[in-house]
């Protein structure tokens, strides 16, 4: 059986990956870090979910 993630789902794992390496690389303090990480994750999802709905009504 393997872990087949839909793209949202592969979407929102690299925001939060991604975002956990940006906080912990970026700031010093760890309730910094937890702030920037949660910051980039709100924006890399945010930034799918804009970008979807563009593609969505451009498609239209």
């Amino acid at each position: 059986m393997t872990f087949a993630p839909s793209h949202f789902t592969a979407v929102l794992l690299f925001a939060l990956l991604a975002s956990t390496v940006f906080g912990i690389t970026q700031r010093n303090e760890p309730r910094a870090m937890m702030r920037y990480g949660v910051y980039c994750f709100v924006l890399f999802a945010g930034a799918v979910i804009v970008a979807s709905w563009l593609m969505f009504f451009i498609r239209r």
